[in-house]
Parts: C-alpha cells; sequence; structure tokens
C-alpha cells in the first residue's frame, strides 16, 4: 500500500503546494482522499486522472474540495489514449449532512455520488474504511482505512479540535496522517489540533508513523515536528510534503 501527498496545507494553497489531497493505492486500485486546491495538477505526476478508481471526502470545506468540479470536467472532457472513450463512472463517497454539497457529487455521465455514514464500514475495492465524526465547525469525519487483504491501516483525521476518541480511533495504525495546524499554545481548539495533541494521540495510540498535514503556512514547520515529537519521542514522525510517498 502507498501513501502519495498530493497536498498539505490547511485553508489555502501557497509555495507552489496546495491544500489536502492524498493518493492512496494497493494492486493497482487508486483511491483519492480529499481534492483540495491544484490536487489536480499535482495527481497528473503520478496518474493519469481518468484511472482514478473511487474518490472519498472527509468534509465540504474549499481546500478539501476546491478541485473536485475540475476532476469531473476532466473525467467528463478528456480521452483515453487507447480507445478515446470517456472515462468510466466515478464513485465520489460523501456524508449527506450538506445536502446541496452532496448533490455537487453525482455528474451526468460522469461520477455519482454515494453516501456513508458514522460507525458505518464500507469496503472500497481492497479497503475497508470507517468512520468517526470530527470535532469541527462543519460536519467532517475521520477515516480508519484498512487494507484488508495485509491488514495495514491508515488512519486520517481529517480536519478536528482534539478529541479523545481518536486514541481508540487510531489504536496500532501503520500511518496516522493528522491535522496539525496549529503550534503548541492552541490546545482544545474546536477547529484543529496542535503538534502536542497530535503527538499525545500517537503515543497512547501506539502509531508506527506519523505525518503532520493541514500545515500551517506561517511558522517553523521544524519547530512543530519538534513540538510533536517532544510528545512522542519513540514514534517516527514526518512533516508532509509535496510528492512525498511513503509505502506502508
Amino acid at each position: 500500500m502507498k501513501l502519495t501527498i498530493l497536498g498539505f496545507w490547511g485553508g489555502y494553497p501557497t509555495k507552489n503546494s496546495g491544500t489536502s489531497s492524498y493518493l492512496l493505492e494497493t494492486e493497482n486500485y487508486h483511491l483519492l482522499i480529499d481534492v483540495g486546491s491544484a490536487s489536480l495538477i499535482a495527481l497528473e505526476n503520478h496518474l493519469d486522472p481518468l484511472e482514478l478508481d473511487a474518490v472519498i471526502l472527509s468534509h465540504y470545506h474549499y481546500d478539501h474540495i476546491a478541485d473536485l468540479g475540475v476532476l469531473q470536467f476532466t473525467r467528463q472532457l478528456k480521452r483515453m489514449k487507447n480507445n478515446l472513450e470517456r472515462a468510466s463512472m466515478l464513485p465520489i463517497y460523501g456524508h449527506q449532512g450538506d445536502d446541496e454539497n452532496f448533490k455537487r457529487l453525482t455528474m451526468d455521465l460522469v461520477s455519482e455520488g454515494i453516501a456513508y455514514q458514522e460507525q458505518q464500514k464500507i469496503t472500497i475495492g481492497p479497503f475497508e474504511i470507517q468512520f468517526m465524526k470530527t470535532l469541527h465547525p462543519v460536519e467532517c469525519y475521520a477515516m480508519k482505512i484498512v487494507e484488508m487483504k495485509t491488514g495495514k491501516t491508515l488512519v486520517y483525521t481529517a480536519d478536528s479540535g482534539y478529541l479523545p476518541e481518536l486514541i481508540p480511533f487510531s489504536k496500532d495504525a501503520d500511518i496516522l496522517l493528522a491535522d496539525t495546524n496549529f503550534f503548541n499554545g492552541m490546545e482544545n481548539h474546536r477547529v484543529h489540533m496542535t503538534a502536542s495533541e497530535v503527538g499525545r494521540i500517537a503515543k497512547v495510540a501506539e502509531v508506527k508513523k506519523v505525518i503532520l498535514t493541514h500545515l500551517p503556512q506561517v511558522g517553523d514547520l521544524e519547530l512543530l515536528k519538534a513540538q510533536a515529537v517532544n510528545e512522542a519521542p519513540k514514534t517516527e514522525i514526518i512533516v508532509a510534503e509535496k510528492d512525498l510517498t511513503i509505502e506502508i
């Protein structure tokens, strides 16, 4: 199983890098997790967008869905190289807590919106995915994604303030892809987590590796990492970068 970072900033793109978007691949199956700004052009460095098998969205804030319409247009207008045919219908998974945005997931002959529910386990290709509602101003869901063949596990917190429930949800994960938008001093915020809060989750949940993402545009990211490491000194912690690929 392979994870590629396409975008990692919170809120808005900068420094030639975009906002939250991640490509998860295994057994020639390609799942796109969130579709933030500048993610489609980043995706083309790794995969033709027509080869995507599915998309899953944590919530509908623009920094997580800004390129969704562009992806749909690409699937509608671009033709397959070998036969000049349109790509197959793309399943796009999202929650129905925002009905207007959920309806946009469906585009005639291009994509179909498929709803998921909290606490539900669903199967998408080779993955089993479970959801947990996060602490955020809009309805948002963390995801536990398990490669069914190997049991390898990726937990994506999506956007969330600190929740103790994230500890059992992340227990023994191979990768914790964690919202780390704040430096220490902003603990118990209702929108995002601090580096120390992410470190606490990693330490208690005994995850194998942490990727700090949804990063702040201002400040020293090495300090952000150091604050997380201080809380979880025995855990491997890295900072997200564009085009970074991790074998899980």
